[in-house]
């Protein structure tokens, strides 16, 4: 369980079987039972000189054909536990524990009749949203929406300042998933329903309008100063007491970490920020 959370799990109505195949699912969603999820994938990045040039041009080359290359590294337990790097065969990049985050803090709301959906802002492939639908149905409260915000056209341009201090990951294809995509993720598990619903679109422009009532558990995966900014400033106060927010780039990216700091002083927050690994917090409302 997640650091500060102690759950009854079996008091809520999950049984042996139930948690077995949660746990299964966060190996599988993040890749953990795949070798080659430790491969990775070269990008067309531009590097200094001749041979940086001539090396972007002839993998964008081959990303235009359908084809990519590969690098065979080692599968490393501990990392992928921390989620500290990208599976190329998986649909969650967040690590083992986050997702035990997820977990711990879905049965949380639950067992203290905290209300609101589960909303994820940046979802790449899906698979942590996928497992929080996965966590609602086994708890039976399946009836709990699943909202996932996302471009899904990958990373934006950095345009403002506060986002250029971080790396501009705007042509990293990797990182682009449609909707069509993760709509086909969430169906392969058999969990596509009515309360999976999707908000398409830069978060500055769509979260406002968003038709989100009551969040239980908000969580944050947008990197960007301006993203986690606006995803906050749209969605904060739509957090039960009691619900969660928790901030996945927290440590990783400063633009994340100094607009939670601006966000939490602006508004008065003292809530504990409490680590969930090397990089990502969360708090409770």
């Amino acid at each position: 369980m997640t650091e500060g959370l102690s759950v009854p799990q079996h008091a809520i109505g999950m049984d042996d079987d139930l948690l077995r195949y949660l746990d299964l699912l966060k190996l599988t969603l993040s890749g953990s039972i795949y070798e080659e999820s430790a491969w990775r994938i070269l990008e067309p990045e531009e590097r200094p000189g001749l041979r940086g040039r001539i090396r972007a041009a002839i993998l964008r080359a081959l990303q235009h054909r359908g084809l990519m290359v590969v690098r065979r590294d080692t599968y490393n337990e501990k990392r992928r536990e921390l989620g500290q790097d990208w599976p190329m065969v998986g649909l969650t990049m967040v690590g083992h524990k986050r997702l035990e985050n997820v977990r711990s803090c879905i049965l949380t709301v639950i067992a203290d009749k905290i209300p609101g959906d589960f909303v994820e802002c940046g979802v790449w492939r899906g698979g942590a949203s996928i497992y929080a639908k996965a966590v609602l149905n086994a708890c039976g409260a399946g009836d709990r929406k699943v909202w996932l915000a996302d471009s899904f056209q990958g990373m934006p341009a950095l345009k403002v300042e506060e986002d250029k201090i971080d790396p501009d990951l705007s042509a990293v294809q990797y990182l682009a998933v449609t909707q069509d995509q993760v709509v086909a993720n969430f169906r392969r598990f058999g969990l596509l329903d009515g309360n999976v619903r999707f908000i398409k679109g830069w978060f500055s422009e769509s979260l406002p309008s968003a038709p989100i009532e009551t969040i239980a558990v908000l969580r944050l995966d947008g990197d960007y100063y301006t993203s986690t900014m606006d995803s906050l400033t749209s969605l904060y106060s739509k957090v039960s007491p009691g619900g969660f927010v928790i901030i996945d780039d927290y440590n990783v990216f400063t633009g994340c970490k100094r607009a939670v700091t601006e966000f939490r002083a602006a508004h008065d927050i003292n809530a504990e920020l409490v680590p969930i690994d090397e990089y990502a917090v969360y708090w409770r409302r």
